[in-house]
C-alpha cells in the first residue's frame, strides 16, 4: 500500500473492499464458531 490515495473515490472504493472483507471473514468465524458451540456436546445414546 504505498500508493496514495488522490481522491475521495480511490479512498471510498478502498474502505469499501476493506470493509467486504471483513465482513466476509466475520461470517465465515462466526459459523464456524456456532459449529463448533452446538456440536461439541452430543450424546447419541
Amino acid at each position: 500500500m504505498s500508493e496514495h490515495i488522490h481522491t475521495l473515490q480511490e479512498f471510498m472504493l478502498q474502505t469499501k473492499g476493506i470493509l467486504y472483507l471483513l465482513a466476509i471473514c466475520y461470517f465465515v468465524g462466526f459459523a464456524w464458531f456456532w459449529k463448533f458451540l452446538h456440536g461439541r456436546n452430543r450424546n447419541d445414546d
